[in-house]
């Protein structure tokens, strides 16, 4: 020390005293940090910036409020700060170490039996009531996660201001109404559980809840246009840090925005493979036997409605983005068309990229452009009727029919994975060419198309189509 200045001793109580104000003050710090996001103007104040807090999400999150859960993947950063400041604080809060994921309890419904009562019941009863007990759990499980969709997600976007309210509308949905149909399965299971744990019939309970599912048909059909505007909005850099943050946080276990809003389809498609495992396990003079098999088939018959209703809206989805350079491509059959049969990425002859739509009576081959940073398909050649569709596997390297493929598709000495389809009247622009990837989608590919040409048998040979293709 300087002579003349001033020191004071500090007891180790009196020292704990100072420490704590000092933590006090820092996490006063951390509040007005917070509170200054909202500030045209950046303080002058030295004050702890953002990026040393863990997450944005632990600020808003429920976490606190009860244990969640599962899906991931990972997105770009952005600051929320203002542009003006500097990105050294970005860069820090990457560089930041992960907090470790939160993960579900997955404890076994025979672990928590006392042994006495392990003992009395027999293998077969143990994996029954482990199989309804993982039904119990997983509607546990989607109760939370589409609280925390709600919670999580929608409302501190919302509440930001990183989307509007629209837009996370046609998002979300009506996903949080959905809980009180999953809690009254809950609830049902609970009464029907006798205080040793066990469930006796779980049939008429599951019989009488099952129709209720078909609720899920207007969600389920949305999906695909809210799968687009999310990853439309996630070019958005405030939209990419959120979810960034979020997906870093503990109550996200690594899973993404998306995981969490598909949980829905993906638990309908469980449902009958939870019931055949409890069926699988229920000994034949059970009760339950035959009301189990009408809850499969009432399951069945849900499904198959949700997904005829979801494919007729995929289909009008792809409809409404097709985009006609003449109105001479128009056809009756594709605004009227209620089921896409494939589509995909194709190459043509040339090498060019399409896309192909084999809707129920027409194939449509079309070219991805971008509109107003909107995707669409330009139609490209003229639409083939499937009653007047032919269909021509050719063999990798093939030359025959006066069109070599060597260097069409590419370096390649030989090209691989092609077909041929065309019109039967032989009209210009009415053949192509294509390659698919790899040769398990050019198999999906001629297997599609064959099924539905399958019921138009031509009288003409399918082989020896010329080469006109384009």
């Amino acid at each position: 020390l300087r002579r003349g200045s001033s020191f004071t001793f500090l007891t180790p109580g009196a020292h704990w005293d100072f420490t704590l104000k000092r933590k006090r003050r820092e996490k006063e710090d951390d509040v007005v940090s917070l509170n200054s996001l909202d500030l045209k103007e950046p303080s002058t104040k030295r004050i702890r910036p953002l990026a040393r807090v863990t997450s944005l999400a632990n600020l808003i999150s429920p976490v606190r409020n009860g244990a969640v859960r599962r899906f991931g993947q990972t997105f770009q950063s952005f600051a929320l700060r203002s542009d003006n400041k500097s990105p050294g604080c970005a860069q820090k809060s990457r560089s930041a170490a992960p907090t470790p994921p939160k993960r579900r309890n997955s404890v076994l419904w025979s672990e928590m039996l006392d042994v006495n009562m392990k003992e009395s019941l027999s293998t077969k009863e143990i994996k029954r009531q482990e199989a309804i007990y993982e039904m119990f759990r997983g509607e546990q499980d989607l109760i939370e996660d589409l609280k925390l969709a709600r919670k999580a997600y929608h409302d501190p976007m919302l509440k930001l201001s990183i989307m509007s309210e629209e837009e996370l509308t046609h998002i979300f949905g009506d996903l949080d109404s959905y809980i009180p149909l999953h809690e009254d399965l809950l609830a049902s299971l609970g009464e029907a559980t006798k205080p040793d744990g066990t469930v006796e019939q779980i049939g008429p309970i599951l019989v009488k809840w099952l129709p209720r599912l078909h609720a899920y048909k207007g969600y389920c059909s949305n999906q695909l246009a809210a799968k687009a505007l999310l990853d439309q909005k996630k070019q958005d850099r405030r939209v990419q840090d959120f979810l960034q943050r979020c997906l870093e946080s503990p109550f996200s276990r690594k899973l993404d925005l998306w995981s969490f809003l598909d949980i829905p389809r993906s638990r309908l498609v469980k449902y009958p493979l939870l019931l055949r495992e409890i069926l699988r396990h229920t000994p034949k003079d059970h009760p339950d036997i035959h009301v189990l098999q009408e809850a499969i088939s009432i399951i069945q018959g849900v499904l198959s409605d949700i997904n005829l209703k979801k494919g007729e809206s995929e289909c009008q989805y792809y409809i409404d983005k097709l985009e006609y350079l003449d109105e001479r491509q128009r056809d009756p059959r594709i605004e009227g068309s209620k089921a896409l049969l494939c589509h995909g990425e194709l190459k043509s002859k040339n090498g060019h990229k399409l896309h192909v739509f084999l809707f129920q009576d027409i194939l449509v081959l079309t070219r991805p452009v971008t509109r107003n940073e909107r995707q669409v398909f330009q139609v490209y050649r003229q639409p083939i009727p499937v009653q007047e569709l032919l269909l021509e596997d050719l063999q990798d390297g093939d030359v025959k029919m006066g069109g070599s493929f060597r260097g069409a598709f590419g370096n390649s000495d030989k090209a691989k994975n092609i077909f041929r389809v065309r019109s039967r009247e032989p009209c210009p622009g009415h053949s192509h060419t294509l390659q698919a990837n790899d040769v398990f989608h050019k198999q999906q590919w001629v297997s599609c198309l064959r099924s539905a040409i399958g019921p138009f048998p031509g009288p003409e040979s399918r082989e020896n189509i010329p080469d006109c293709s384009q």
